[in-house]
């Protein structure tokens, strides 16, 4: 009599408390049917529930989730990963340039409320590194500091929009510097690399592509062995640069004292020429197993481009990279409907939406996007994940003016996407390697992250001072014969 008696205090006593915390009638049926064995439990039952956040049958406790107890009082015993993480939110924000390998480089910190918690983001713009690191410095504080680090997406739209005109690749820079250091947080905070945070590994490592030059078809088939002697399967090749520059005789424009002494000169038609010729010499040397690739760099007219892009199908070219300039975007499906060889583009584009109608008709098959040209790690995972419906493959930008950092956040990216294409490669000097410890490393043709946790790129802050950019911005003014400007 005293067990059965025990047993219905305990009932009542369980049934008050359920009420007195808002349960449903369900639940309170439940919990008042168990059998002779919860009964044995007594008051053990509730109060370790109430221990270990999580009601009789696992599922978690609402009350216990919020920190509370059965009696709606503050339970200071309730584990505090139970209520998740607490909140942290931005302290500081500040651009770091640097040009450790001569080109100018930009990072964006962000420090938060949690005492030594911070992220690094590649915010690069090196053609106008200092008017992005003014961006960054004047603009930025006081639009972020306050502002919780989880909400990455809010944050990037927010900072979008936050100068009503956008879609300019400095402040495009910038907010992606910011983006992929709250990413880089948010991969601290969870003890995760961020390719674990974006859904995990499809590959066991990045895929890429070296570059091989030289002033003769021989020449570059020779670089293109060395390569493939180093594991890569993929090379790049280019006679004398973009345009193949050497290849021009004495223009008229220089006779003439137009220009600048310094203004280079390209003869389209020796460059169109020789390519072919380039490609023909290399698969001879070189064999069928390696994929090469060409970078064209929006220099040559649409007409030429079909012409030459017909003479290098039988070569089987991986991709021809940017084969026309962005004013003539919309006579691709003209040169798609011409030659069966794949393209890469959209390295000059700056939005994100810029990629949809190309992609949605398939104009091209690999996405040459310059990762924070159009914002960091958030708008770049939109825009791989709309190619995977189209059958468009990633193909990130990334030369020797993209920090370490950068390419560690396209490194993940590569990681997690199923639509991974192939990835530019970069030789990190070992001044550049101390600036950036934890840059991602080549093995074989393959890029690694090193697993820690966010972006895994760490930047010494000291050594970054003595390597100071400057505002070169590069040689970028080539003109034809008679001196007209060539777009790149």
């Amino acid at each position: 009599m005293n067990i059965i008696a025990a047993e219905n205090d305990n009932k009542k006593t369980i049934a008050m408390r359920m009420t007195n915390s808002n349960l449903n009638r369900r639940q309170l049926m439940k919990m008042l049917g168990l059998g002779s064995a919860g009964s044995l439990l007594g008051s053990a039952v509730p109060t370790l529930a109430k221990a270990n956040g999580r009601n009789a049958a696992g599922g978690l406790n609402h009350n216990a989730a919020e920190g509370l107890s059965l009696s709606g009082s503050r339970d200071k015993s309730t584990p505090s990963y139970f209520a998740g993480l607490p909140p942290v939110t931005i302290r500081s924000v500040k651009a770091i340039g640097t040009a450790p390998q001569g080109a100018n480089l930009v990072i964006v910190k962000v420090e938060t409320s949690e005492p030594g918690l911070y992220g690094i983001g590649c915010a690069t713009f090196t053609q106008r590194a200092e008017v992005v690191v003014t961006a960054i410095n004047n603009y930025l504080p006081d639009f972020c500091i306050g502002k919780d680090v989880d909400n990455i997406e809010d944050l990037w739209q927010s900072t979008f929009v936050s100068s009503y005109w956008r879609n300019g690749p400095v402040l495009n820079n910038a907010l992606s510097g910011l983006n992929q250091a709250l990413w880089d947080i948010k991969g601290k905070r969870a003890n995760m690399p961020v390719h674990q945070l974006l859904g995990g590994k499809s590959r066991f490592a990045v895929d890429c592509y070296a570059h091989a030059d030289g002033k003769t078809p021989e020449e570059v088939a020779a670089n293109v062995q060395k390569y493939m002697d180093q594991g890569f399967r993929h090379v790049r090749i280019q006679q004398g640069g973009y345009g193949s520059l050497y290849l021009a005789q004495q223009p008229d424009f220089k006779d003439a004292g137009f220009g600048k002494a310094t203004d280079d000169f390209m003869d389209a038609r020796a460059y169109v020429k020789a390519v072919p010729k380039m490609f023909e010499v290399v698969r001879k040397t070189c064999g069928e197993q390696v994929e090469l690739l060409h970078d064209t760099h929006e220099r040559v007219q649409p007409q030429d481009m079909i012409n030459m892009c017909k003479r290098l199908e039988e070569f089987d070219p991986y991709w021809i990279e940017d084969p026309l300039t962005p004013e003539n975007m919309h006579l691709f499906p003209q040169l798609r409907a011409a030659t069966t060889v794949p393209f890469s583009m959209g390295e000059l584009f700056n939005n994100q939406n810029e990629f949809i109608d190309y992609m949605t008709r398939r104009d091209f098959d690999y996405i040459r996007c310059h990762v924070s040209q159009i914002g960091g790690i958030s708008p770049a995972m939109k825009i791989a994940h709309l190619g995977e419906f189209f059958n468009v493959k990633s193909g990130w930008h990334g030369p020797g003016d993209v920090s370490p950092v950068g390419h560690a956040a396209q490194c993940h990216i590569d990681l997690n996407i199923w639509n991974f294409g192939i990835q530019e490669s970069v030789f990190f000097s070992d001044q550049l390697v101390e600036v950036f410890p934890g840059s991602p490393t080549l093995r074989k043709g393959y890029m690694y992250v090193n697993e820690a946790p966010g972006l895994g790129v760490d930047i010494n802050e000291k050594l970054a001072a003595k390597y100071p950019i400057n505002n070169n911005a590069g040689k970028w003014t080539i003109r034809k014969r008679d001196g007209t400007i060539i777009r790149p």
